[in-house]
């Protein structure tokens, strides 16, 4: 296991007020070169703040569908290399095998013309089908889980730079939050937490502080959950997964106020009215 590192670190800036300008500490956020390599190979590098990596790699591993289960994962290393932090991931057999025929298909032999077509259809592939869910949620449930999971930011409270996925079960609150300068990190990270936890993905609803972009509704479904709950605006393809993968959509939450811009019968709201 490689040396804990800050993530967060004391600088001083040039601090201009309309009362005048003066030198001042402020916590900053770290971000960190993380690469994730399976079988010695490296897979992919992400610049991620240097913290929970056990779940980071566990979660990217799930929501990248590279393995279906924890249990597919044999050991998870963490290693620390300069700047960077290099997790080695070994997968047991069957899930290595997948694995390595999928490394071949998206790499494919040189100048065939086919490597674009193929990352294209990995970019796009199919989201994880959760219209069967049983989850219910009232407008109260919307506010209260935003509210809540402001309150279980240290990371954000001490920078105001970190974005942040939890997961909301009704009656229980946010039951399990991660932070990362990256907000799909963050939600990998929680999407990580919650496997090894042992927490059922469709018990509840997935909040987030950033905008809703395809790959955040393809990671919330595959951790089985029928709800994401932002506080900023979706992409219009990402409203399109949704619709097609049974997820409740809901956006710009201010407030009181929010949107619903998918499936949203699994929301009770009271009485409808028209909004201009």
């Amino acid at each position: 296991m490689t040396r804990k590192r800050p993530a967060i670190t004391q600088i001083s800036r040039l601090a201009h007020r309309a009362s005048g300008t003066a030198a001042a500490n402020r916590m900053v956020p770290e971000e960190t070169p993380v690469a994730f390599s399976f079988a010695g190979t490296t897979h992919a590098v992400m610049m991620a703040s240097p913290a929970d990596f056990e779940d980071f790699a566990l979660g990217f591993s799930l929501t990248e569908g590279i393995i279906a289960l924890p249990e597919e994962i044999e050991a998870i290393e963490v290693e620390g290399h300069g700047a960077g932090i290099d997790i080695q991931i070994r997968l047991k057999d069957s899930a290595n095998t997948r694995f390595e025929a999928r490394r071949r298909r998206l790499a494919g032999p040189v100048g065939c013309g086919l490597c674009g077509i193929e990352s294209i259809e990995e970019a796009m592939r199919s989201v994880d089908a959760v219209g069967a869910s049983k989850l219910t949620l009232d407008a109260d449930d919307i506010v209260r889980s935003v509210k809540l999971l402001s309150k279980v930011q240290p990371l954000h409270t001490e920078t105001g730079a970190v974005h942040a996925a939890g997961f909301y079960v009704p009656d229980k609150g946010i039951v399990m939050a991660r932070e990362d300068v990256g907000r799909h990190n963050a939600l990998d990270k929680l999407a990580g937490a919650l496997a090894r936890a042992g927490i059922d993905g469709a018990s509840g609803a997935v909040v987030v502080t950033s905008r809703v972009s395809v790959e955040m509704v393809q990671k919330t479904a595959s951790i089985g959950s029928a709800c994401i709950i932002a506080v900023s605006a979706p992409t219009a393809l990402a409203i399109r997964i949704a619709q097609e993968a049974g997820m409740t959509l809901v956006a710009l939450v201010r407030g009181d106020d929010f949107d619903i811009f998918t499936h949203p019968d699994r929301v009770v709201c009271g009485v409808a009215k028209h909004v201009a």
